[in-house]
């Protein structure tokens, strides 16, 4: 099952500590969680002019301990055995540390859950470049920008499935959304 993410996070090019991070998945489910334990006296000032303002207040349910980021986090992406989650970030790789230091150290993670993030910015430049949605004008909201994340990959799957030749009765050759790790 593919999920669409994007975390905001502070960073000092040594500390990589989650602010929020939200998933979109290709059923309709989505996931969404501030954490209640980063510093945001430690934000530069682009997260301090990007990303603070948008976070809901601090009242809200949605501010959870990393622990129970993380436990929730496993139930949405491993609703039930034999689920296995395919993820996709754009330029992900903060976004995968940040999502496997929820559960410690990359080793820790569980092993329902995969030690990689697809690269959508590779996926896309790998087909072409096809035109993508406009960014939100509420980017930098994790929530709009897994949103988004999810509506790019739907363009990117578009594009590359109309480039590809027809069979005989003229259906695609493919599925619509192929694993896209299998670039035939």
């Amino acid at each position: 099952m593919r999920y669409f993410y994007d975390s905001e996070f502070i960073e000092d090019g040594t500390v990589i500590d989650l602010v929020s991070i939200a998933v979109v998945c290709e059923d309709g489910r989505e996931f969404y969680a501030v954490s209640t334990e980063f510093d945001p006296e430690k934000a530069g000032p682009f997260v301090r002019r990007n990303v603070l303002p948008k976070l809901p207040p601090p009242s809200s349910p949605l501010w959870r301990s990393r622990q129970r980021i993380r436990d929730d986090l496993y139930k949405f992406l491993v609703p039930r055995p034999g689920v296995e989650p395919e993820l996709w970030a754009w330029v992900g790789a903060y976004d995968h540390v940040t999502l496997c230091q929820l559960w410690g150290s990359m080793v820790d993670l569980p092993n329902a859950l995969p030690r990689y993030t697809n690269e959508l910015r590779q996926h896309w430049e790998q087909h072409g470049r096809p035109p993508l949605p406009p960014v939100p004008k509420d980017a930098h909201d994790a929530l709009a920008d897994a949103r988004h994340n999810l509506a790019k990959f739907e363009a990117i799957e578009a594009h590359r499935l109309r480039r590809q030749p027809a069979t005989s009765t003229g259906s695609s050759a493919t599925p619509r959304f192929q694993r896209a790790t299998d670039d035939r």
